[in-house]
């Protein structure tokens, strides 16, 4: 994190929390051990699926809703309230360790990754905005993903000395500990503004006037926007106010200049009305949806975003694989890490990529996929020396994945010109996991016919799918205070 001294000041500050949020977030101890924590309290392997099933359909479900939420509400809000109930999840486990608790427990996480999915990097750019430098976002978010990735190798080495100390109780409090920090970290990140384009509404007239079948009669993409001008959020924001994480000043900032194509918050005007607040977060569920709908550009930014994260889900079985080919239990753990060390270097070095052009993204996400497949194949040939070669090789593609993924989500967030930035995120969270489920359940069928390391071979055509697709899908980077392209407003 060199780089990080030489950012502006209120940059720099704003990157070090964010790395902080993230960072704390999957520091938990707990991680390795939930699913012995579970088998030791009598659960079977079919009730153990049942709970991280429900996990997953809490997160799908609540995914774009609260992404609406943070486009309606303070978004720092909204992840102070993930941290609270992350921790309060971990607590139920604790505190009542059987089926209904895991159960109790698992719905509190599952509704916190949700409020945290597209909040967090709706809030950073947003707040970059405001400082006149969205450029730095592609660099914070792979600092913040690379802290991610560094402090869940942590918390899994931890893991093991804690349960000899304490027990499945010292790993469980800790991990409840870590939430409480973990919510520190979320107060103290800025109180960021939504950013609303001053062509926001005419940006999304790629298509014709109109939001969808479930639309009010007579409601078109104009009415929603008479709806957002009258009802959008104010915040009094300053990166002042940012860097100091207090409350906000009497005078509200402007976002920017209005020349430069931001509209200023408009002043508060007291508390808003219940009926204020639902008519805003309809306005913006549905501004959002159909900006991710019909702004080609957004569009297509959201599907390649979701197509890229999506597809990691393949590290799932990376430690089956290397058992596949040889590795003992502790030989596997190391391959793993090695896997590991690829993504983190990938996030790390997304700051130095975000401006290589889609053609060149492309290419290495070609080379990625063709490294994977090999990578895969060599590690079920059963030689010591082609199974470490292989995930070498994995390890690598693994890397350039998450780069592409980190500079495609900076791409998504300069293209989003409407003011519901987190719901349109979210869409692309939420697609993200339909690839991922496509991936389970791929590998779960393929398995019946093929070997391991040939199933994870094929989905390295996942990798060679996305090279085809970035020259065309890659939203194109645009300069600060620069109009976002007329070519990109037309189907």
């Amino acid at each position: 994190m060199a780089r990080l001294t030489r950012e502006p000041v209120g940059v720099r500050g704003l990157a070090l929390r964010a790395v902080l949020f993230k960072g704390s977030r999957d520091l938990l101890p707990i991680y390795a051990l939930y699913g012995v924590l579970f088998a030791d309290h009598g659960l079977t392997t079919a009730q153990i699926s049942l709970l991280l099933a429900l996990w997953s359909v809490t997160a799908f479900l609540l995914e774009v809703p609260s992404g609406a939420w943070a486009d309606t509400v303070s978004r720092r809000a909204l992840l102070v309230l993930a941290s609270v109930l992350q921790a309060a999840g971990f607590a139920t486990w604790m505190l009542a360790p059987s089926l209904l608790g895991f159960a109790l427990g698992f719905i509190l996480w599952g509704i916190s990754g949700a409020l945290e999915s597209g909040t967090f990097e709706a809030l950073i750019y947003d707040d970059l905005v405001a400082r006149a430098e969205p450029s730095a976002y592609a660099r914070i978010m792979g600092w913040a993903r690379g802290a991610q990735e560094t402090t869940v190798l942590v918390a899994i080495v931890a893991a093991a000395p804690l349960y000899a100390l304490g027990g499945f109780a010292l790993v469980g409090w800790v991990s409840v500990a870590i939430g409480g920090l973990h919510t520190l970290a979320a107060l103290a990140l800025p109180s960021a503004p939504v950013a609303i384009s001053a062509a926001a509404i005419d940006e999304l007239d790629d298509e014709p006037d109109t939001i969808g079948p479930h639309a009010p009669p007579g409601w078109t993409k104009t009415t929603v926007a008479e709806e957002l001008q009258d009802a959008s959020p104010a915040s009094a924001y300053s990166p002042a106010s940012a860097e100091t994480a207090s409350a906000p000043s009497a005078e509200p900032a402007p976002h920017r200049d209005p020349a430069d194509g931001v509209r200023p918050a408009p002043p508060p005007s007291g508390p808003p009305s219940p009926d204020g607040v639902s008519s805003r977060y309809v306005a913006m569920l549905r501004a959002g949806i159909a900006e991710a709908l019909h702004v080609r550009r957004v569009r297509r930014g959201v599907l390649l975003g979701a197509l890229l994260y999506g597809v990691t889900a393949f590290d799932e079985y990376f430690g089956l694989l290397a058992v596949s080919g040889g590795a003992t239990t502790a030989t596997s753990a190391l391959l793993v890490g090695v896997t590991a060390t690829g993504s983190l270097a990938g996030s790390l070095l997304a700051g130095r990529t975000e401006t290589v052009p889609a053609k060149a993204l492309a290419a290495a996400l070609f080379v990625a996929g063709l490294l994977f497949i090999a990578g895969a194949l060599a590690v079920g040939a059963a030689s010591p020396l082609l199974l470490w070669a292989g995930f070498i090789g994995i390890a690598i593609a693994y890397g350039i994945d998450f780069n592409a993924e980190v500079v495609a989500g900076a791409r998504l967030q300069d293209a989003i010109d409407g003011p519901a930035r987190a719901t349109v995120t979210s869409v692309s969270g939420l697609l993200a996991e339909v690839v991922a489920l496509a991936v389970f359940g791929f590998v779960a069928a393929a398995t019946l016919w093929l070997s391991m390391s040939t199933t994870i071979a094929l989905l390295g055509a996942v990798l060679l799918l996305a090279g085809a697709l970035t020259p065309s899908w890659l939203p194109a980077r645009t300069a600060p205070d620069e109009p976002s392209p007329a070519s990109d407003h037309h189907l």
